[in-house]
């Protein structure tokens, strides 16, 4: 495709968008509507526990109940304000994060090229797009050079489309326009925005497809540990209703303590624990140079057990030199130079490492020649030309040697042509095979002369090449790589090379790092597999070569089916499929729009040990998730069944249900500071997915052992202390209180809790919440809240009983969070 171009807009003034702002809102798919500070704090009294609690709290009024009543609503006040600072607080940190990853384009404003955000383009705007671009809204071609378009979200073909510019005879044709959801493959383009947000194609077909994502990993655990409670709760509490009307019990005291009861045993706060946890990680990630786009990616990244990735800036450096440059027999050759340095020099697509380093080997003068033409380059062909005008109007093809050499019949060696014969393609053939093998990176140069009469070219003229030479690039393997590969491996992580490169250079980069080369799997050969058998030998091998963007879409899902968590590292225009196919898309901050996007995990700069302390840092976050979870389910459960076996049982119920929310709530305001703690180092090295039924057996099993110690409580009480119903809910309310906060210190760990050393802020509030609960009866609030001085002896049952706990918890625990 030649230069095309008409009249260029000017572009919109500030106040032309300002008032398009107005008209058509910004340029998104889904409007994110912001809730000011008021609503959001409103929403929270909408969730269903909170909404019970409150007309239990106006039942207690009705019915003369009025210190019941304002205890119930002041601890619904105290939990609620507790969940939106802390969700608030989270909420802030992800924005922050998504800001420092937001797409953006270049805008024509005020006569000035500047780059804004996508979502603040309006009808009018006059974009700029280059190679790795997305699309940023439907737009007509204002002018455009060798512009290729890749429309696959839109059409589902996954060749390039060739646009053109738009005139008076094809203002309907859509080669003509962009549109967003699409990317640039190569060339450059200006554009006139027509269409934006949901009034693009593209938005069109978003609000047809508007279904829900599939349900995530960690959706679906948390969906079925809800569940898991859910019915824990009715069945519980419709027992425990049921059970104090037949024995006569006062009505509205019987249906408090059972609302009560369901309150003590839901886990209401696990949403923001998991917020927070989770905003907490993604801002520790960020401090080591790893943004997370989502905060429920989190956990996934640290569930990966095989992480995929290209050689190219993982293993090595990335940073490529020209070392050689030769012609077919070996010897250096200027020649060779040139013509790489023309096919760099006018290349529109996106210019990798191999170009960079051409272009900065040395500065030529090419001003005495124009180029003609380009035919891009895809992963099929593996070659890139471009047309020159030179002294003679000539074809330069740069790729891949075998790609190059398949379309060669003559090679130039020392200024003579020679045919290329098999003798001759052996010696040739070897020549960049013996330069792999010592670890270059190869690619080769061939040329034809073209007619002056055409002024079009495609990919069917690349053929009767002949062969110039090759150049040979360096690409240091980086100091730590062996290492880290060594530490991802003792972590449960499997690293899969998937690369475009051939077997040679890549035997050679991963023999050094440790990564085996037992067997290295070949492009060609996957496509001769069923998917059953690729995923067979993609588990039991490491190394892909010259593999295709569509090759490697099928590995991925390959290793899924095979049940791992497949995080995979893709920064190029062609990764957008495969990095959506995987469990964790990851991509670094240089690269192209198209694959920033399709990520969810975004890595500043392009290193291994970056992502493994990224890795470390989910698990960490799922870690603490799971303390709160197993705290839930085992002396709490266990204290809430304790309750409900109690009411049966005495005369009275054993708590009065003001006293179990505020139970509840100081249990709750404890556990705040779990995404603060520290997590084992036996916990870091294994990749850990949801094990509801492992949560369920810990509950089951813990939570009896807390039950019989609230029994033997029971019994203390009323036969040593002779308790009334306040010293027994008194007494029994800080028992309760202090085995179910200070088992955390038992449960968190899989070894010994004195060897494993909590955070300051989980001991502060952990111990702060004992002491309130110890010091209440003394407190001016003891009579309203029920509650009577203990007898000192009490204190010393309560140290006996606690310890001993702890101690047995401690036993019981090993083999059930080996299992978690």
């Amino acid at each position: 495709m030649q230069l095309m171009e008409k009249t260029e807009s000017a572009g919109l003034t500030s106040s032309n968008v300002e008032a398009l702002h107005l008209q058509f809102g910004y340029n998104e798919i889904r409007h994110a509507q912001r809730i000011n500070v008021i609503l959001q704090f409103a929403s929270f009294f909408t969730n269903p526990l909170v909404v019970i609690l409150l007309v239990a709290s106006a039942i207690s009024a009705f019915v003369g109940e009025a210190t019941n009543s304002l205890i119930i609503a002041t601890i619904v006040l105290f939990s609620v304000i507790l969940d939106f600072t802390q969700s608030r607080r989270a909420q802030h940190a992800e924005e922050l994060l998504k800001s420092k990853v937001s797409q953006t384009a270049s805008v024509k404003r005020d006569g000035q090229w500047t780059e804004v955000p996508v979502r603040s383009i309006v009808p009018g705007d006059l974009v700029r797009l280059c190679a790795g671009d997305l699309v940023p809204a439907d737009a007509r071609i204002v002018n455009a050079i060798d512009l290729h378009v890749n429309e696959a979200a839109l059409t589902g073909e996954s060749f390039p489309v060739e646009k053109i510019v738009e005139d008076e005879t094809n203002h309907d044709d859509d080669r003509a326009k962009v549109f967003m959801g699409s990317s640039i493959v190569s060339g450059t383009a200006a554009a006139l925005v027509f269409a934006t947000g949901s009034r693009t194609q593209f938005g069109a077909i978003a609000s047809q497809l508007s279904a829900k994502s599939p349900e995530t990993e960690f959706e679906r655990g948390t969906r079925k540990f809800g569940m898991l409670i859910c019915k824990t709760v009715f069945i519980l509490v419709l027992f425990v209703l049921t059970t104090n009307l037949c024995f006569g019990r006062d009505p509205i005291q019987s249906l408090l303590f059972a609302l009560a009861l369901a309150v003590g045993l839901t886990p209401e706060f696990l949403p923001m624990i998991m917020t927070v946890t989770l905003g907490q990680s993604a801002l520790r990630m960020a401090e080591k140079k790893v943004i997370v786009k989502h905060l429920s990616a989190i956990q996934n990244f640290g569930s990966i057990d095989v992480l995929c990735s290209d050689k190219t800036g993982t293993l090595t450096s990335g940073e490529l030199t020209l070392r050689i440059f030769c012609d077919p027999s070996g010897e250096k050759s200027q020649e060779v130079l040139r013509m790489a340095y023309l096919n760099s020099f006018y290349e529109t697509g996106i210019k990798n490492s191999l170009d960079q380093a051409i272009l900065n080997y040395e500065t030529l003068d090419v001003s005495s020649t124009e180029k003609l033409d380009e035919i891009p380059f895809d992963f099929e062909r593996r070659r890139l030309s471009v047309v020159v005008k030179d002294s003679e109007n000539i074809l330069i093809s740069k790729g891949a040697p075998e790609a190059v050499l398949n379309c060669c019949t003559q090679v130039m060696i020392a200024g003579r042509l020679q045919s290329l014969d098999h003798e001759t393609l052996a010696k040739v053939d070897g020549r960049w095979r013996d330069l792999s093998r010592q670890g270059f990176r190869v690619i080769a140069v061939a040329f034809k002369t073209v007619s002056s009469q055409k002024t079009l070219w495609s990919k069917a003229d690349e053929t009767e090449l002949t062969l110039a030479g090759y150049l040979a690039f360096e690409d240091p393997i980086l100091s730590d790589t062996a290492e880290t590969i060594s530490a991802l491996r003792r972590d449960g992580i499997k690293v899969k090379i998937l690369t475009g490169d051939n077997e040679l250079v890549t035997a050679h980069v991963c023999s050094q790092v440790g990564i085996s080369t037992k067997r290295i799997i070949q492009g060609k050969d996957i496509d001769r597999l069923t998917q059953p058998a690729l995923a067979q030998l993609a588990e039991k091998h490491s190394v892909f070569v010259r593999v295709t963007p569509a090759q490697k879409y099928r590995i991925i899902l390959a290793l899924k089916a095979r049940g791992h968590v497949v995080g995979f590292l893709g920064d190029g225009i062609n990764d957008a499929p495969s990095l959506h196919a995987s469990d964790v898309g990851i991509s670094v901050a240089n690269a192209t729009a198209v694959a920033k996007e399709s990520a969810e995990i975004i890595l500043m700069e392009r290193n291994l040990q970056i992502l493994h302390e990224g890795i470390r840092e989910g698990r960490k976050a799922f870690g603490n998730v799971v303390k709160y979870l197993l705290m839930g389910t085992s002396s709490n459960f266990g204290n809430m069944f304790s309750m409900a076996g109690a009411s049966v049982a005495l005369p009275f119920l054993p708590m009065l249900p003001t006293q179990i929310l505020l139970n509840n709530f100081l249990y709750d305001l404890a556990q705040v500071t779990i995404p603060t703690d520290r997590i084992d180092e036996s916990y870091a090295r294994k990749p850990h997915r949801w094990n509801v039924e492992g949560i369920r057996n810990f509950m089951l099993t813990i939570g009896p052992i807390s039950s019989l110690y609230d029994f033997l409580t029971f019994y203390v009480l009323l036969n040593v202390f002779r308790a009334d119903e306040k010293l027994f809910h008194t007494g029994w309310f800080i028992e309760s209180l202090a085995t179910q906060t200070l088992v955390i210190f038992v449960i968190r760990t899989t070894g010994n809790p004195l060897k494993s050393r909590p955070s300051a802020p989980l001991v502060v509030s952990t111990i702060m919440v004992v002491l309130i609960g110890i010091i209440l009866p003394f407190s001016p609030l003891a009579s309203m809240l029920g509650f009577c001085q203990l007898p000192s002896t009490f204190y010393a049952f309560l140290f006996f009983a606690t310890t001993t706990y702890l101690l047995i918890v401690n036993f019981a625990k090993h083999k059930l969070l080996m299992k978690i």
